[in-house]
């Protein structure tokens, strides 16, 4: 199967990739952890069937020192022992907030609750938005058939602007 469409070669295209990727640069410069986002923007990426944005952030995770053993975990981390509580709870969110269709009441009641347990106003916008922002990257990969496997980490550096 080949990718139908490079949205970044088309000028509308880029135009719009830019102002997308300065929202997500907003995000990650906040005070979430980075290896929260990562974490939580895998799991989105991975129920959603992006290959393109599950090879950028399993390798960007891991070239943050994410460990191998927790990577292979994020699909099954509900059954795993290396997850803290903050990061289930995000993973949670992340979840709850991508599977929108599967479960008609959305983020539950439970899950803010931990969500509120563990971060703060800020954090928690910053992961409201980012679930938000890696879903609807996903919808732009898996539309346009982006394949994963040919990201290098560091590719998007110095893109801001």
């Amino acid at each position: 199967m080949e990718s139908r469409f490079d949205l970044m070669t088309n000028a509308l295209g880029a135009k719009i990739g830019k102002r997308f990727f300065n929202v997500s640069l907003a995000i990650q410069q906040s005070s979430l952890p980075q290896s929260v986002q990562n974490l939580a923007m895998l799991r989105a990426s991975q129920i959603n069937g992006c290959g393109w944005c599950v090879d950028v952030h399993s390798k960007d995770a891991a070239a943050a020192g994410e460990t191998a053993v927790r990577l292979s975990l994020v699909a099954a981390w509900r059954e795993s022992t290396v997850f803290t509580e903050a990061e289930r709870a995000a993973l949670a969110l992340a979840e709850e907030g991508t599977r929108l269709a599967d479960a008609h009441l959305g983020v539950s009641d439970e899950t803010w609750a931990l969500v509120r347990e563990h971060y703060d106003d800020d954090q928690i916008a910053a992961l409201v938005y980012l679930v938000a922002m890696i879903n609807a990257a996903n919808r732009l990969g898996v539309i346009c058939r982006s394949k994963g496997g040919s990201y290098e980490p560091g590719a998007f550096a110095g893109l801001e602007n």
